[in-house]
């Protein structure tokens, strides 16, 4: 287990060459690591000591009730829920479900979740870094092979000249047709919002319709009195419940039926974990519809390019962000924007001024019906 923990370090190396936005990164670096590490730690909890201690009568074996009750659920009432611990109820959901000889099976909250949430968040770690693989595939180490070392700008004069000139052959050969590999990676960002706000979804399908305002009630519970509040965290993940009707022959052969109270200290655990992905899972998905809002903006407004660039790259020139935005499309520029963000600033502002001087000269020949060299 130590040697998978070691190997996350892999998703949080420090990365020098950049092909996506500090959000996009959230999702398949931080966000994948801190699943990933959850489902290990659950992993542990549940496989090393007991997942599930139940109270057990002399005439079933402990370990027989503890995993008849892990494998077949458990459940708490949900009538007690609101009443007075100490005096009407032991404990939260806890109580006596037999009145005048009826058991009111509407009544009980089941728990059969705790069994899947180590594979459940291995899962949607995987999904989490899907878009990151497509658009990995995608890009296809453009950027990588572009830079051409250029980033840390210690090189001779020749060497250097040679590498942007060939920078500059392929952003003039390839001039225009950057667009569908910019939308490629817009899509990408899209599917990553998508995946969040389904993961939502899937938790909240998975703790049967509780997930999608648990922070939220979460907070009420914190701010509402003492005397009135229900506390959410032990209504998904209580720490005492109910197990299903054990039923053995007794000695006259006769059917008997078992109850036991049993505790779930993994609960404990997943009540900290999911309070913090419910949070987290809101915030992302906030910055990453921000980001797409951004991108659409983008696609549209050109004077909003130039800005962009203007704000991130201070020694470019202002009439040659305009000459390259005004006279190329948004897949240029956004290949041009990454670019920025990976080589020696230095260097990209040659390329950037010598970019904007050729334009202008190829825009004057056409100008004056002078053709092309």
């Amino acid at each position: 287990m130590l040697d998978v923990f070691r190997g996350l370090k892999n998703l949080i190396k420090v990365n020098y060459v950049h092909i996506d936005s500090p959000v996009f990164r959230l999702h398949y670096s931080i966000t994948v690591i801190l699943l990933i590490s959850f489902s290990l730690i659950v992993t542990t909890r549940q496989y090393v000591g007991n997942p599930i201690d139940c109270i057990h009568t002399k005439d079933i074996p402990e370990d027989v009730l503890n995993t008849y009750c892990w494998i077949h659920s458990t459940y708490t009432l949900k009538s007690f829920f609101n009443k007075k611990v100490g005096v009407e109820v032991p404990y939260p959901g806890i109580g006596n479900s037999r009145e005048k000889g009826k058991e009111d099976m509407s009544d009980r909250k089941i728990y059969k979740y705790y069994q899947w949430v180590c594979f459940c968040l291995f899962f949607q770690a995987m999904l989490f870094y899907a878009p990151r693989w497509l658009w990995k595939s995608w890009e296809g180490g453009k950027i990588r092979a572009l830079m051409m070392d250029l980033d840390v700008g210690v090189c001779t004069e020749i060497e250097k000249k040679t590498k942007k000139k060939l920078i500059l052959d392929y952003l003039w050969e390839n001039l225009r047709y950057h667009n569908w590999w910019a939308y490629r990676y817009y899509l990408c960002e899209g599917l990553a919002l998508v995946n969040v706000i389904g993961q939502m979804f899937l938790m909240n399908r998975f703790f049967d319709g509780e997930f999608m305002t648990f922070g939220l009630d979460v907070i009420a519970y914190m701010e509402s009195d003492q005397e009135d509040r229900i506390d959410p965290m032990i209504y998904i993940f209580p720490r005492m419940v109910k197990c299903t009707l054990f039923n053995k022959f007794g000695s006259s052969g006769e059917v008997e039926r078992h109850d036991a109270l049993c505790i779930l200290p993994l609960n404990v655990v997943n009540e900290k974990i999911y309070v913090f992905l419910w949070f987290w899972f809101v915030i992302l998905g906030i910055l990453t519809f921000i980001t797409l809002i951004y991108r659409i903006v983008i696609i549209f407004s050109p004077r909003m390019r130039v800005y962009m660039m203007r704000m991130r790259f201070r020694l470019v020139r202002r009439d040659n962000v305009d000459t390259i935005v005004r006279r190329s499309k948004m897949g240029d520029w956004y290949l041009l924007y990454i670019l920025g963000e990976n080589l020696d600033s230095v260097i990209f502002r040659d390329i950037m001024h010598e970019f904007a001087n050729k334009l202008n000269h190829n825009y004057q020949h056409h100008i004056h019906g002078v053709p092309d060299a």
